[in-house]
């Protein structure tokens, strides 16, 4: 007798992110291959009649090993140089979760995260013990100096030579004043925030995202309220700065109609060590529910902890409101209530799926029974 099975009565449906910043032109080219190659890894399990929770997992995998993104190799260092990771993957049929913070010692995070979801009767590892929770369970430690790059180094290295010369954090907040050119560094390690203080940014109140997702934002070459050209990334030099990377994330749907969301961070640039934004934190960067739908945020992790914003979306796609209206409005309300900037990918248990930012780009990518789709701006 042949097994029992769920027939598929779903279209599979994968969406990712690798970040929402001012991705400059020379840049681009590697967003874009990034977030595609995260796609294929995926989508070749759904397409096969995998799980979402397997696709996401796949997916942040390749976004974890790729340099590209702030995630795994390459993320940005704390203030004492080291790499600490973050990563959140939940199962929205289930309403299971694994996350890990803090960790060290682990190349890919989301593995680890998959490991506390199936293997731990609790939800969240940090630190050391996540290391030794992952270590138990099969995952190879490494040395942190093996996720370390020397183009971070000199980043870490420029961030406290700001530091020094009493320049204020930009990190959340943006720059009060113009700095010296040698010094100025105006990107937010999460999400590139634009120059001016917040008198210049007093004409961005209140700003909504448009069709194409996103709020105005100050481009100091054209003056306040410029917009990036449709599609394309702003070219270097246009926004001085702008040479961040970002937080990765992937959302899926399998065919059985079960709904997954995983994302995973380094972190932002210079942070004091210890600290955790919302990538990791359930309802925050990431959540997933088969009666809501499935999310993955994007950019300043503190105004997004603030608001709960994964689970407010989310919130709003269950009481009927359409994924791409209920991620512009997402975006909308952490500009709006706390000034944040930052970018999401929304998908409903129905296949309908929302992108949105407010940064002068968001790299993702779609993938369908139509094919698969990639881009910087939505």
């Amino acid at each position: 007798m042949k097994p029992v099975t769920n027939p598929a009565t779903h279209d599979p449906t994968l969406l990712v992110h690798g970040g929402a910043w001012a991705i400059p032109a020379d840049a681009a080219a590697a967003h874009e291959a990034g977030v595609r190659a995260a796609l294929e890894a995926g989508y070749a399990i759904l397409g096969r009649g995998g799980s979402a929770l397997d696709a996401v997992q796949a997916a942040v995998t390749v976004l974890e090993d790729d340099p590209t993104f702030d995630a795994g190799r390459g993320s940005f260092l704390t203030s004492d140089g080291r790499v600490q990771l973050d990563a959140l993957l939940m199962d929205g049929g289930r309403m299971k979760a694994g996350g890990v913070a803090c960790v060290e010692r682990l190349r890919n995070p989301i593995q680890a995260a998959r490991l506390v979801l199936e293997q731990s009767p609790h939800v969240y590892f940090v630190g050391e013990g996540a290391e030794r929770f992952a270590a138990a369970h099969g995952m190879a430690l490494i040395e942190n100096s093996e996720l370390v790059l020397d183009r971070e180094i000199e980043r870490l290295r420029h961030a406290k030579m700001r530091e020094a010369a009493g320049l204020g954090d930009e990190t959340f907040s943006g720059p009060e004043a113009e700095a010296h050119h040698i010094l100025h560094d105006d990107k937010s390690p999460e999400t590139a925030f634009p120059p001016g203080g917040p008198a210049q940014r007093a004409g961005l109140k209140n700003a909504e995202p448009k069709g194409t997702g996103r709020s105005p934002y100050v481009d100091p070459a054209q003056g306040k309220g410029a917009s990036a050209p449709e599609g394309k990334p702003p070219s270097p030099g246009t926004n001085p700065g702008f040479d961040s990377h970002d937080t990765v994330g992937a959302v899926a749907l399998d065919g059985r109609g079960n709904l997954a969301a995983a994302t995973s961070t380094g972190g932002t640039l210079n942070k004091t060590p210890g600290r955790v934004g919302d990538s990791s934190l359930i309802g925050c960067g990431c959540y997933a529910d088969n009666l809501a739908a499935a999310v993955s945020l994007t950019g300043w992790g503190e105004p997004i902890m603030k608001l709960v914003l994964g689970k407010w979306a989310t919130d709003r796609v269950a009481a009927g409101t359409a994924p791409e209206i209920a991620a512009r409005e997402a975006i909308s309300y952490l500009f709006n209530r706390l000034g944040g900037h930052g970018g999401i990918i929304l998908l409903g248990p129905d296949g309908r799926f929302g992108l949105a930012h407010n940064s002068p780009a968001m790299a993702w990518g779609l993938a369908t029974p139509g094919g698969l789709q990639t881009g910087l701006s939505v």
